[in-house]
C-alpha cells in the first residue's frame, strides 16, 4: 500500500525537520514496513518568505523517501490543501501540519487498520485515530463507537478534542474545502460533514500524531479567524442548523445557534428560514438580540486590546 502525506506550510522551515524525522523514523525502524508500504510526502508552501524551499531540497537530496515540493502565492491553508491533493497517488491520504509529528508506530498502525478493512472505501471515507500532545495526553476522548460520522462524534457523542483522519484517496479527491467570498480559511469540519452524508469513519483508539498545542493566544487567534472569515463560518453553521439534529446534545445545539448568530451579525445577515426544527427556530429568535449585543461587545473589546 502507499500513503500520501499532505503538509501545508507557511514560514515553518525551522519546524519541518521534526516532521521529516518522524516520517523517516517510521520507515527506518521497521524493515518489514519498508517492503510493504511506500510513502509520498507532498509539501505545499503557501507563499513562505523564509528558507522553506532550501530546507525541503535538503530532504529531497537525502533520498530517504519520495518528496514533492509545491509552492503557491499566499492564499491560505485550505486553498493550499485543495491545490496539492490532486498530486496524491497513495491508497490513503493523511494531512499533517508542519508543526506536528507522527508517533513512532503511526505507519504500522495505519497499515494494519487499512488491511483490516479491505474495500472499506465503499462504506467509509476515512480511518480516524487519536492525537496526543507532547506530554502524552490524549487531546480528546477515546472513541465510544467503532463506526460513526464526524458530525455525530462531535454533536451527539460529546467529543470536543482533536482527531487524526486518514482518508481513502478515491473519496477524498471528490471533495474540497469550499471557500467563500474570497476568504482564506474555513473549518475542516464543513467538508467532513458533507462526506458524512454518504460515508462513515471507522475509529481506532490509538494515537498516530503528536501535536504541540499552544493554549496561549488561542482566544485572540480564533477571534481573528472569525473576523477575517465570517462568510465561510456563516455557511458552516447554517448547514449545521439545516440538518435533522435529532439526538444532538442540547449544549451542542446551543453552541451551533450562538455561533450562527455571531456570524449573522458579522456578515449583517438574518435567516431563520433555513433553520430546521421549531425548537431551533425558537431558540434562534430568543437568542438573536442578546447574541447581537454580545458580538458587538466581544469585538469592541478585541479592537481595544489590539491597539493597546
Amino acid at each position: 500500500m502507499k500513503l500520501s502525506i499532505i503538509t501545508p506550510t507557511y514560514n515553518r522551515a525551522n519546524m519541518l525537520g521534526n516532521l521529516y524525522n518522524s516520517i523517516v523514523r517510521n520507515l527506518e525502524q521497521n524493515t518489514q514496513l519498508q517492503q510493504t508500504m511506500q510513502v509520498q510526502w507532498l509539501i505545499i508552501d503557501d507563499g513562505s518568505c523564509d528558507n522553506t524551499e532550501e530546507v525541503v531540497k535538503q530532504y529531497i537530496d537525502e533520498n530517504k523517501l519520495e518528496i514533492q515540493y509545491h509552492k503557491q502565492e499566499n492564499q491560505g491553508k485550505m486553498s493550499a490543501i485543495n491545490h496539492v491533493v490532486q498530486y496524491a497517488i497513495g491508497d490513503l491520504i493523511v494531512e499533517c501540519d508542519s508543526d506536528d509529528i507522527f508517533s513512532d508506530t503511526a505507519f504500522e498502525v495505519i497499515k494494519n487498520a487499512y488491511e483490516e478493512h479491505p474495500n472499506a472505501e465503499k462504506r467509509f471515507y476515512g480511518i480516524c485515530f487519536l492525537k496526543y500532545d507532547i506530554k502524552g495526553n490524549n487531546m480528546g476522548h477515546c472513541f465510544r463507537k467503532k463506526e460513526t460520522t464526524m458530525f455525530d462524534l462531535y454533536f451527539k457523542e460529546g467529543e470536543n478534542g482533536e482527531k487524526a483522519i486518514v482518508f481513502y484517496t478515491d473519496i477524498r479527491k471528490q471533495f474540497e474545502h469550499e471557500l467563500v467570498n474570497h476568504e482564506k480559511f474555513i473549518t475542516e469540519a464543513r467538508m467532513y460533514h458533507k462526506m458524512d452524508e454518504n460515508y462513515k469513519i471507522v475509529c481506532y483508539n490509538i494515537p498516530i500524531m503528536i501535536c504541540e498545542y499552544q493554549k496561549e493566544g488561542y482566544t485572540k487567534n480564533i477571534l481573528e479567524q472569525f473576523e477575517k472569515n465570517p462568510y465561510g463560518y456563516y455557511k458552516y453553521f447554517q448547514e449545521i442548523l439545516a440538518k435533522n439534529m435529532h439526538g444532538t446534545k442540547f449544549k451542542k445545539r446551543i453552541y451551533a445557534i450562538k455561533h450562527y448568530i455571531l456570524f449573522e451579525n458579522l456578515t449583517n445577515q438574518f435567516d431563520n428560514t433555513s433553520i430546521n426544527g421549531f425548537v431551533n427556530k425558537l431558540l434562534h429568535l430568543l437568542l438573536f438580540l442578546p447574541g447581537k449585543y454580545k458580538t458587538k461587545k466581544l469585538f469592541d473589546t478585541k479592537m481595544k486590546n489590539d491597539f493597546n
